[in-house]
């Protein structure tokens, strides 16, 4: 095996010569053996140690096991210890979940603390077919039944191209040591009930059945590729974004052979589960929406709008009196005074005119100081500049096509109870800056 190995690491996990390798190892079977080859593969790594106080002293014991062989193999090593159970309690998780968090969350933070570029664990291929398994009969998708990849960013998985049965015939060959944890043979666990109950009858009926599962796992990957391959293309036609916000085309997806299917790929990942809902809103009126809990989905006339579900406090009006000269939040405007002098060249005053590229110039003779910037309000309205008469803020967006979220994120600025500026898009007209004015309020944008 130790042959194999090496091969291995030499054609597939090349990019782990000369790096910082941290390897996670509770003592067990598979973690000590990955440690020994390491070891004997003259691969540079450190050990770490997680104690998650499940099984009383055996868990200590468990730990200064670790120590001892950190120590004769003068390996470095750095271990912690958990309250597993108050943390699962506190979450609202079952205890392998609550162990696995810790886990993953402790060893990124010892990765970066010693500078390692990766964490390997000690999975292999008979973990890949109990997992397979576990996903197939909760419910998944193609990523669920592809099982655990061997590089998942800096985590890297040596083992997974061998079985347990290879890693226990090594241990055996090399005379390791190792702790058994009783709590792998309890069927209390469904991971437990499917390695010691079922996976036996199927090797039973197919002795021959990890060698069957890889290759089924193998063209389970080539298809989730020709998805990944067609989705990149949907994404690329139908998505577009527009800074933190995607829209998603209506027409465009539902003109696909399976659009539920093509709403689930492109979602997925925003935590959605009502799919049914997400797919209705296809046809559905616009300002109906569907919610994660990280994000919403909003109908809007022909698109889907995507944003984060951001919890913000109570939008508080701003005063802006006639000192101020800056605001950044909740956006960012400068302010400036300005006084046309007698006698000013027509070119200098065509300039505050005309030229408002990213600023807007208003009447400071027609202002009642301090000025309110605040978010829009049923029943405002306004006089449009370059338009006849007065119009409601709720007419005009509809008429602007404004989505329920550039709505809800709209800023105007008042005088007194008039509306003056719709932020960054319009202004009304009673305060544009004629030949007669002789002060102007500039705000930039």
């Amino acid at each position: 095996m130790l042959a194999t190995f090496q091969e291995h690491l030499y054609e597939h996990l090349g990019f782990l010569k000369g790096k910082t390798v941290l390897l996670g190892i509770s003592g067990g079977l598979d973690s000590v053996v990955l440690a020994d080859l390491l070891y004997r593969s003259k691969v540079a790594f450190s050990l770490a140690h997680c104690n998650f106080k499940l099984r009383g002293e055996a868990s200590d014991q468990d730990e200064q096991f670790v120590k001892t062989l950190a120590e004769k193999r003068e390996i470095p090593l750095v271990y912690t210890s958990f309250d597993t159970n108050q943390y699962a309690d506190k979450q609202g998780i079952s205890i392998q979940m609550a162990a696995r968090e810790l886990r993953y969350k402790w060893f990124e933070k010892m990765r970066r603390d010693i500078g390692a570029d990766y964490v390997l664990t000690a999975h292999h291929k008979d973990d890949l077919l109990e997992t397979f398994l576990i996903n197939l009969i909760r419910g998944t998708g193609l990523d669920g039944l592809t099982g655990i990849p061997e590089v998942n960013g800096n985590i890297v998985r040596p083992l997974l191209p061998f079985s347990r049965e290879d890693i226990a015939a090594y241990a055996q060959e090399q005379q390791l040591l190792w702790r058994e944890d009783q709590s792998n043979h309890s069927v209390h666990y469904t991971r437990n009930k499917l390695r010691h109950q079922v996976i036996p009858v199927l090797k039973s009926i197919n002795p021959g059945l990890l060698e069957g599962f890889e290759k089924t796992l193998e063209h389970l990957k080539d298809s989730q590729q020709i998805i990944s391959d067609a989705l990149s293309e949907v994404r690329t036609s139908s998505v577009e974004t527009q800074g933190e916000v995607q829209h998603i085309n209506c027409k465009k997806i539902s003109a696909l052979s399976r659009p539920k299917a093509y709403l689930y790929e492109l979602l997925k990942e925003k935590g959605f589960t009502a799919w049914k809902d997400v797919a209705g809103l296809l046809t559905a009126q616009t300002g109906k929406q569907v919610f994660s809990n990280t994000h919403r989905l909003l109908k809007n006339r022909e698109v889907l709008v995507l944003s984060e579900n951001k919890t913000h406090p109570v939008d508080k009006p701003i005063q802006i009196n006639q000192a101020l000269r800056e605001i950044t939040h909740p956006l960012s405007l400068q302010f400036e005074q300005v006084t046309i002098t007698p006698g000013q060249s027509d070119s200098e005053l065509s300039k505050w005119l005309h030229d408002q590229t990213n600023c807007t110039c208003l009447d400071a003779a027609k202002l009642c100081f301090p000025l309110h910037l605040r978010k829009w309000q049923k029943g405002d309205y306004f006089y449009p500049l370059g338009m006849k008469g007065k119009k409601k803020l709720s007419k005009y967006f509809k008429d602007e096509k404004m989505s329920m979220l550039d709505k809800e994120n709209t800023w105007c600025l008042y005088s007194g109870s008039d509306l003056v500026w719709i932020v960054g898009r319009r202004m009304d007209k009673r305060f544009k800056v004629t030949e007669k004015t002789s002060r102007i309020f500039k705000i930039s944008h």
